[in-house]
């Protein structure tokens, strides 16, 4: 099979045979995982950020109860906050259906960060490690016979 076809993987450490089939239009681009990287170490920053700006101007804890208040303060900060909140959901979804589909280790850290860091760093993390994957893979398949 050439990169750009279908990829067919199969094999695991338990004796089982499980086979991953990857559709990929092109092969994976090397470079493409360290932009996804640098978005993630953005989305953990920038939030946090902000984060420190509302806990410096609102207390000295984190009030989720306050920051959900004025996340949903104005009819602008409702647009955003529900947009998210949609549009994250949906894409954890996906990302879990994802890294199962393509065996992927370390889901964990993706679903820890998006809570405790944010969803910014959350969804580029996830698509760093699932181009990683997509570059294992890819490899696997050129070794195979």
């Amino acid at each position: 099979m050439t990169p750009a076809s279908n990829k067919a993987v199969s094999g695991s450490s338990d004796g089982t045979t499980v086979a991953v089939v990857v559709n990929t239009a092109s092969p994976p681009s090397p470079w493409l995982q360290w932009v996804y990287l640098a978005l993630a170490v953005s989305g953990a920053i920038f939030p946090w950020l902000a984060n420190a700006e509302f806990i410096r101007d609102y207390g000295q804890a984190f009030d989720l109860s306050q920051f959900i208040e004025l996340a949903n303060a104005n009819p602008a900060a409702r647009s955003l906050s529900r947009d998210l909140l949609i549009g994250a959901t949906a894409v954890t979804i996906w990302i879990i259906s994802e890294a199962r589909r393509l065996k992927m280790r370390g889901l964990w850290i993706v679903l820890l960060g998006s809570v405790t860091l944010a969803f910014a760093f959350a969804a580029p993390f996830f698509l760093f490690m699932r181009e990683r994957r997509l570059l294992e893979i890819s490899r696997q398949s050129l070794k195979e016979p």
